[in-house]
């Protein structure tokens, strides 16, 4: 059982934002290099935002079927950074940056997340998130039961968190991480202080009342 439930908060765009983000107490930044996101950076904005961030508070940046070009750029930008692949990535392709990475996979009815999770074996973590139309996160919750209890690799519980569910997605999951971008937002890529507060106080929350029930 995990001791503490790791945050992160994907699609900053500002530096207010970013410097909220940190005073709530994440763990992990998103910044989205997807260019049709309403929430996309280039590598130059994700990398002067990330100048920002503290030690032991790391970037990621989310990528769907990015070229090497734009990804070897945004290594070379952001020494410390992990990668979050949301395309149809390769297992080959997500190692080939030689960089730490996350592979979301797109849970529905019929998806075999355990079949996937032995295709990326390298992966840092898999994150798990709603199947929508189209890439990158959607903001919607999926059936947590379609989970199975014995994913090989460590769980990013995504997809339409917030401050109301995450809690019960927490309880439920047991996941290594949490990832919220919609749920704590005032707009698109507009990030609001108190709500970023407040989730990650309801992470919290769940962690200490996990560690204080019986076994």
């Amino acid at each position: 059982m995990n001791a503490r439930t790791r945050i992160k908060i994907c699609g900053l765009t500002r530096e207010s934002d970013v410097d909220a983000a940190v005073e709530a107490g994440v763990d992990a930044v998103g910044f989205v290099l997807y260019p049709s996101s309403p929430r996309a950076v280039t590598v130059d904005r994700a990398a002067t935002l990330a100048k920002r961030l503290p030690p032991f508070v790391t970037p990621v940046v989310l990528c769907v079927n990015a070229n090497a070009a734009l990804i070897e750029a945004a290594t070379q930008a952001m020494p410390d950074l992990v990668l979050q692949f949301h395309g149809d990535e390769t297992p080959a392709e997500c190692r080939a940056a030689g960089r730490p990475f996350l592979r979301a996979a797109r849970i529905g009815a019929g998806f075999d997340l355990l079949d996937f999770a032995a295709q990326y074996p390298h992966a840092q973590g898999l994150l798990l998130d709603a199947f929508v139309e189209g890439y990158g996160g959607g903001g919607k919750v999926f059936d947590w039961s379609l989970i199975p209890s014995n994913v090989p690799r460590p769980v990013v519980l995504s997809g339409g968190l917030h401050v109301g569910n995450v809690i019960e997605g927490i309880f439920q999951v047991r996941p290594s991480a949490v990832d919220v971008s919609s749920g704590v937002e005032s707009a698109k890529g507009i990030k609001d202080a108190a709500a970023m507060r407040r989730f990650c106080e309801a992470v919290r929350e769940a962690d200490a009342r996990i560690a204080a029930s019986p076994t």
